[in-house]
């Protein structure tokens, strides 16, 4: 019998690393996938695949310059990858070596079409080039899908020279469209309007785009305007700022559509290129939320200081990743501490009522979301859903008509929501009062999202209440498909098929909402005593020993 010789050592150790690389990858855990695949590496130091994932870990961290040693041996083995590509524009633009950005040949050492040609159109300024840079832009513009993207950039490029007037013509032209694409491109103009000593216009931009509630960073601006202080340019103040905008741009519009720790590289790259671009941060913050890595996501947002025009928006998102992180205490500590801080801020005030009503704590909620309340304008659209949350808070602590009072302004607001809909019309079948406004409730909620078991089980339920027991028996089927292991979508199920005569159906049903029961869910409708009392003497007698009505068809006698 013959054996296969075993490999040796390095090499098992290099597997090893690696696969630990990949799992750590899979996990968006970026430190350990850069030390794995950086051990790998050494011990297979030609591997190209190595050599792009230690880049790409790297890079997700912020670390350019980890990242930079690697990406060069991948250059100068002309290894075609658009990470270590990145990572080499990078490093020409933090050293300000233009004329490197300028010679590197696109079709092997490229990253994109637009960041390619919108890097060279920059990097051409850096050159003193301006006509060869305005024709790039133009260049680049030919593309529709590129154009606005392109004539943003132009702009910027204009103003970092000083030529305002140009800038602001590119702004303004077609209603301002340009101007309008995005809240830095709003900032932009309006830094732009100020130079040429418009501040009057600015002000009213500002407020136009994005109303008279503005947040702190919105607020500092204004205030700045009003006392007639020049604002200097700082969108783009230099060249590397410009190249950092160009990957700023790029991650805003692939947010949401392409893969978070994809977005995750170019919005780090824009940070590293320019440490005061705080949307850059607060963008990468924002995206190692969603993969999960809650501690870099603290990290990142702690980077902005306190004083800070953005430190509010900064201490926002740091208390919902702790929230995630299941640190609820630390999470509503930030919060309380910027209540001190911006008092005069709504959305800090809702975000606070919104976790402590998670957290159970309803009265608390309810204090939050009134003095959210209070400073906004309740009159506006964007009012309901405080009005909503404070509802449910208020329903919760058996205050029935304030909560009431408080949904049914939320539908004044906003009236076709089927989150209010929903919880109203339940409510009301639940306290079984004005039982046909219910059911037209639930139904504008059932037609709004058709494919929501929750208020397939709010109609079931109310057409069970109305004595409609076969037309609640065909809702509420479909509410356990949609929700086949809720207890309390199960438990219905079983009332209704009890109403109908299939007797064995529903004790299936509520044997299997118990098995679905969370004994720590202290606040879950579904009732398992009940449910066992069900299973053991019939609804009838139940609801009997309970002094309710018995069950009854809706038209009979």
């Amino acid at each position: 019998m013959a054996f296969a010789a075993a490999a040796p050592a390095s090499a098992q150790e290099a597997a090893g690393a690696y696969l630990a690389g990949r799992a750590a990858t899979y996990d968006s855990n970026f430190a350990a996938a850069a030390n794995y695949y950086t051990r790998a590496l050494v011990r297979d130091p030609q591997n190209a695949v190595l050599m792009e994932n230690v880049v790409f870990a790297q890079m997700a961290l912020g670390q350019l310059k980890r990242a930079h040693p690697v990406a060069q041996r991948m250059w100068d083995d002309g290894i075609n990858s658009q990470i270590a590509n990145m990572v080499m524009v990078g490093g020409f633009a933090q050293a300000q070596d233009y004329q490197a950005l300028l010679d590197r040949d696109p079709e092997k050492q490229g990253i994109g079409p637009l960041v390619d040609g919108l890097v060279t159109a920059w990097a051409q300024l850096g050159a003193g080039n301006v006509t060869q840079a305005l024709a790039e832009f133009d260049r680049v513009a030919e593309d529709e899908g590129l154009r606005l993207f392109a004539r943003y950039h132009r702009a910027l490029a204009l103003a970092s020279i000083g030529e305002f007037d140009a800038s602001e013509a590119l702004f303004a032209a077609d209603d301002g469209r340009l101007s309008k694409i995005t809240r830095r491109a709003v900032l932009a103009r309006v830094q732009v309007l100020s130079q040429l000593g418009r501040n009057e216009q600015a002000m009213t931009f500002l407020t136009d785009a994005f109303g008279s509630q503005l947040d702190p960073a919105l607020s500092v601006i204004y205030d700045r305007l009003a006392g007639d202080e020049t604002l200097p340019f700082l969108q783009a103040a230099t060249v590397t700022d410009g190249i950092a905008e160009v990957f700023y741009t790029v991650a805003s519009a692939l947010s949401g559509e392409a893969a978070n720790d994809y977005v995750l590289v170019y919005a780090r790259m824009a940070a590293v290129l320019s440490p005061s671009h705080m949307d850059s941060i607060l963008l990468s913050a924002d995206l190692l939320e969603k993969l999960g890595r809650y501690d870099l996501s603290v990290a990142t947002y702690k980077l902005v200081q306190p004083g800070h025009p953005d430190y509010h928006a900064a201490e926002l998102g740091r208390a919902e990743a702790l929230r995630r992180a299941a640190k609820p205490d630390a999470a509503i500590e930030v919060l309380e501490q910027l209540t001190r801080e911006v008092p005069n801020q709504p959305n800090v005030y809702s975000s606070l009522g919104d976790l402590l009503r998670q957290q159970e704590d309803y009265a608390g909620a309810v204090a939050a979301y009134d003095t959210a309340l209070s400073i906004l304008d309740q009159r506006k659209t964007s009012s309901w859903f405080i009005l909503y949350a404070r509802g449910i808070s208020l329903e919760r602590l058996d205050q029935w008509d304030r909560a009431e009072a408080d949904f049914r302004a939320a539908l004044v607001l906003n009236p076709d929501r089927p989150e209010v809909l929903n919880y109203l019309g339940y409510s009301l079948v639940e306290k079984q009062i004005k039982l046909d406004e219910a059911l037209s409730m639930i139904q504008r909620a059932v037609k709004a999202r058709p494919d929501s078991g929750y208020i397939r089980d709010s109609l079931g339920w109310v057409l069970y209440r109305l004595g409609r027991y076969g037309e609640a028996s065909a809702q509420m089927e479909r509410a356990a498909a949609l929700m086949p292991v809720d207890p309390v979508v199960n438990d219905h199920l079983g009332d209704v098929f009890w109403a109908v005569g299939r007797y064995r159906e529903a004790e299936f049903q509520w044997k299997r909402a118990l098995s679905f029961v969370d004994p720590e869910d202290l606040d879950s409708e579904a009732d398992p005593e009940r449910i066992r009392r069900k299973l053991e003497i019939g609804l009838d007698q139940v609801l009997a020993d309970e002094g309710a009505e018995p069950l009854k068809l809706a038209n009979d006698g």
